[in-house]
């Protein structure tokens, strides 16, 4: 599985439209909403905003799409294929229209749509996905620099820590670290 490096941006002018478009990585569905909010605040006299996410949770795997408007399947949904199709997973795209008054009619639609995604998802670079837990540990103190270290090692992150008779720890960890990390520590 793979998700995005960083923020990819494109755009384009097909028969007098605009389109926009921004792949981005979302690790839950709060970004994903707050991702949506902000690029439909930045473009608010915009006719449509198609998106497709993938996201990973405890379930498994959520993917959905909106064509906004357009005929069906001809706006999200090329998105989502392209992001099915690749593996990414905690990734959201998103496309803005601006209609230029020509209509596309249904494969310019998706030629369009699809082929603007494509342009910020390659910008947007791929890394392999990392699944990340929440971890709770509860240490000494005299853990507590040994414990920070191998956080920092794994490329974790403390989210919280409570300090009284031993030191409590929230930590945010590769799955397969946190297994060794939690035999470790308790």
């Amino acid at each position: 599985m793979l998700t995005f490096q960083q923020v990819g941006q494109a755009d384009q002018t097909i028969h007098k439209s605009r389109f926009f478009a921004r792949a981005m990585r979302c690790e839950n569905e709060r970004e994903l909403a707050l991702f949506l909010r902000q690029f439909a605040s930045e473009h608010q006299s915009a006719g449509h905003l198609a998106y497709a996410f993938r996201m990973q949770t405890a379930d498994g795997i959520v993917a959905r799409f909106s064509d906004a408007g357009e005929p069906a399947g001809t706006a999200g949904k090329p998105i989502q294929q392209m992001l099915d199709g690749q593996n990414y997973v905690n990734c959201c795209v998103a496309v803005i229209r601006y209609y230029g008054g020509v209509n596309l009619g249904t494969g310019g639609l998706v030629r369009a749509y699809g082929g603007t995604a494509k342009i910020a998802m390659e910008r947007a670079g791929s890394i392999p996905f990392v699944e990340m837990v929440e971890l709770h540990i509860k240490t000494t103190y005299k853990r507590v620099d040994e414990l920070t270290r191998e956080v920092q090692k794994v490329k974790g992150e403390v989210l919280d820590k409570h300090f009284d008779e031993a030191v409590h720890f929230l930590l945010k960890l590769p799955l397969d670290a946190a297994r060794r990390l939690q035999e470790k520590f308790t």
